[in-house]
């Protein structure tokens, strides 16, 4: 006789599948970190230790978040920024990333500082295939998406930088007995390399002297006091907010005038030109690519007149004067400008998607003619800097000669 009842077993099928079909549903319907009013992001950042300078750029971005959120968010979804201190360790890095992801259950990883620290996660999220979005590094690493089809920088590129500086050497210096300090890492190494490829042959007679410092080093006084022992007249600097002040200061205080370039990352007039004395900095030059705060013709923007707008009422604490705050802006704009790409599909790999076909972005308080660029086989935002003079008071754009 056959029973009209489903046995045990059958029943038991029937409800695994139905588990099975439930779950693979609520994956289609929200992506890991998404719902259907919040996009949850993840973000390491310095708060403390050596680069601690920088995590004005975490708390900006929070803010703007805040901001967006007030307005009615991305699509109808509010963003949670969830960022962690890594006291630019990156030991640490790996700990609080592996907790975003494993823990919180994040999106994706948003604007991680720092070379050394996403040097160390990147394998780990694109192993993972969790995006590593719009890192502030300008390694040339991180622009591989071949290899690394889930890692995207934003900073241009440090070896483009180097590039532009040797080149502006040579130009109107081409007798310059030129000497480098550089961070001991692969920031150092990028604008070595692009300075190097700028002068050619001339490299090894132009560049007499190198050396390098460690990010844990406590001061690169004597590194300075080596490089004008070379007999160097120039001087291109390589250095974090800390140790670039410390270096003006130096230079400054031996009676060394070299023509000096400093890279942007050590350019901000708050968080580095203030701090050594901004007498001391005349005539310095940078690669920029975005608007200085200070400078009277950023002001009279109406990209400036919303920055500071922003910057009063979200986070009043903020340095106006500091740089950091202009790339966190700008930064959590162009992460915005991709979600609202993506639409509904907020899956990792349209996430991705959107973020590699980013066309003619023009950002505010990015500097003009510079636009965000991003494709499937190049994923450098941003191509290249405009390079300044401080005057005393401003960063001001070098005019070419004709």
């Amino acid at each position: 006789m056959t029973s009209r009842f489903p046995t045990r077993r059958a029943v038991m099928l029937a409800a695994a599948s139905l588990c099975l079909v439930a779950a693979q549903a609520a994956e289609a319907a929200d992506p890991p970190g998404v719902t259907a009013t919040e996009i949850k992001i993840g973000q390491t950042m310095p708060y403390s230790g050596p680069a601690s300078s920088y995590g004005t750029i975490g708390k900006v971005e929070q803010a703007y978040f805040e901001m967006l959120n007030e307005q009615g968010g991305v699509n109808g979804r509010k963003i949670n920024l969830i960022s962690l201190d890594d006291g630019y360790s990156p030991p640490k890095t790996v700990e609080q990333t592996r907790k975003l992801v494993e823990r919180e259950g994040v999106l994706l990883i948003f604007d991680p500082l720092g070379t050394a620290p996403n040097s160390a996660i990147q394998k780990y999220l694109n192993s993972k295939k969790i995006p590593q979005l719009f890192i502030s590094s300008g390694s040339s690493r991180f622009n591989d998406p071949k290899q690394f089809p889930w890692t995207m920088p934003w900073l241009p590129s440090y070896e483009a930088e180097g590039y532009d500086f040797g080149v502006y050497v040579l130009k109107n210096k081409p007798a310059a007995k030129i000497a480098i300090l550089y961070q001991n890492d692969d920031i150092g190494k990028d604008y070595i390399h692009g300075v190097e490829r700028a002068l050619g042959d001339k490299a090894g007679k132009m560049i007499v002297a190198k050396a390098s410092y460690e990010v844990t080093d406590p001061t690169v006084e004597s590194q300075v006091v080596t490089l004008q022992g070379s007999g160097a007249d120039t001087l291109i600097s390589v250095a974090t907010p800390k140790f670039a002040a410390q270096a003006i200061r130096k230079i400054h205080d031996i009676g060394w005038k070299p023509l000096h370039l400093t890279s942007d990352i050590g350019s901000s007039i708050g968080a580095v030109l203030k701090p050594a004395g901004v007498e001391k900095a005349v005539g310095m030059i940078t690669g920029a690519y975005v608007r200085d705060p200070t400078d009277p013709a950023t002001q009279a923007t109406d990209g400036y007149k919303a920055w500071l707008a922003f910057m009063k009422k979200y986070y009043p604490e903020g340095d106006t004067t500091d740089l950091n705050n202009v790339i966190g802006y700008s930064i959590a704009q162009t992460l915005v400008q991709t979600l609202k790409q993506c639409g509904d599909d907020l899956s990792r790999e349209n996430v991705m998607r959107q973020a590699a076909n980013l066309h003619d972005l023009v950002l505010p308080m990015v500097m003009p003619g510079l636009v965000i660029n991003t494709s499937p086989t190049d994923y450098q935002p941003l191509k290249s800097v405009r390079l300044m003079r401080f005057d005393g008071e401003h960063w001001v754009v070098i005019e070419e000669k004709s």
